[in-house]
């Protein structure tokens, strides 16, 4: 691909994404980190967040994902994900649902019922559908 590079999105279900990428962004633990063609081969820790992958073109496309990681190496980037959904898929009644069930759940945690580790991140990945889901709707 000599305008750019090879994105694979892989998630336990199966593929997601399989495109030409200019450039990828993805959140890690500390931050974003973005990926062009001919970058040099490396592994990354990905965080809950949004990949955006830009095609040569110049067009965008955005996924919401949970925790992975990234591999970098012989003109691909392949991200090895919990989970990912495009944002034209995301349901966003859907997904502000699942943002109001997990913080009931953390409101209700003093009944001692509640495993706060599981809430907390149902909680982030619930507002991570949303913000990706309404930038892009904008």
């Amino acid at each position: 691909m000599p305008d750019g590079f090879r994105v694979r999105i892989l998630t336990p279900m199966g593929e997601v994404l399989d495109a030409s990428a200019g450039h990828l962004r993805a959140p890690a633990p500390d931050g974003l980190f973005g990926v062009m063609a001919r970058h040099a081969p490396m592994v990354a820790e990905l965080a809950i967040g949004a990949i955006v992958v830009t095609d040569p073109a110049g067009g965008t496309r955005h996924f919401a994902t949970t925790g992975g990681v990234l591999r970098v190496a012989g003109g691909e980037a392949v991200a090895l994900v919990d989970a990912a959904e495009e944002a034209a898929e995301i349901d966003i009644e859907r997904a502000r649902r699942a943002l109001e069930r997990a913080r009931h759940r953390l409101a209700s945690r003093a009944a001692g019922a509640v495993d706060l580790s599981r809430a907390e991140l149902a909680l982030a990945r619930a507002l991570n559908r949303l913000r990706v889901a309404e930038r892009v709707q904008l």
